[in-house]
């Protein structure tokens, strides 16, 4: 785990830093967009490792259709 800090900046207009100020006692703005970002960047790799995984389906070679259906009747017949 890496203990330095990395320092992003973003421009917001003037009326809306107005109403962060007016929150800024009750909520750490810094905590909240941190954690905004960590969660956004989760659902990207969570996206992107289903869309990986769609890639890799799609190269599979195509089951004759009834097949699963067979397997399971097998797999109950069996017991």
């Amino acid at each position: 785990m890496s203990y330095l800090n990395e320092i992003i900046s973003v421009r917001i207009s003037k009326e809306l830093k107005r109403k962060l100020d007016l929150f800024r006692d009750k909520v750490k703005w810094s905590k909240e967009i941190r954690a905004f970002l960590e969660k956004r960047v989760e659902e990207l790799l969570r996206e992107k490792a289903v869309e990986s995984a769609n890639k890799i389906i799609k190269k599979l070679p195509q089951i004759p259709k009834g097949t699963a259906v067979e397997y399971v009747r097998e797999d109950r017949d069996s017991y």
